[in-house]
């Protein structure tokens, strides 16, 4: 299986996170895009558990959106991929693919919007130029690959 150029971390499903259908559970996707996927990520743009430590400054997730896609089970091996979609001054707009390692397909997808915190005063805070610009480079390689499935799609019931 070829890596993206995208950010790319593995894992595997764990057996605690499978249900009574025998595939892994809904709530257990979210788990894993959010301690595999966001928080990997977060680490390599240096905005996650060192930086939270050294600077007592956090993300909060404002909204997420999952899909699934495809069903995984106990033990498989996962690879997900991360792009920075958009940022702001305060926010971070990112996209989670989860794929099954071996296979190659993709299992689901997370787009997350979440806002850079003080965690002294529990309010927004401001991205230092430095972030911002490693941000920039970030988003800049995730617009180089193709585009990325079923961003900012809409829930509902098409009529």
């Amino acid at each position: 299986m070829t890596e993206s150029p995208l950010f790319t971390v593995h894992s595997s499903v764990k057996p605690e996170w499978i249900d009574y259908n025998g595939h892994m559970n809904m709530g257990y996707y979210l788990v894993a895009f959010d301690e595999v996927g966001t928080d990997s990520y977060f680490d390599f743009l240096g905005i996650g558990r060192e930086h939270h430590a050294r600077e007592n400054r956090s993300t909060f997730t404002l909204a997420s959106n999952i899909d699934f896609l495809k069903e995984v089970f106990a033990n498989e091996p996962l690879r997900f991929t991360t792009r920075l979609l958009d940022f702001d001054h305060k926010r971070i707009h990112y996209f989670h693919c989860m794929y099954h390692a071996e296979q190659g397909y993709l299992a689901a997808t997370n787009e997350c919007l979440t806002m850079y915190m003080d965690m002294d005063t529990r309010r927004s805070a401001v991205f230092s130029e430095a972030q911002q610009a490693r941000f920039e480079i970030e988003r800049q390689r995730a617009e180089a690959q193709e585009a990325a499935p079923r961003v900012g799609r809409k829930l509902g019931i098409r009529r």
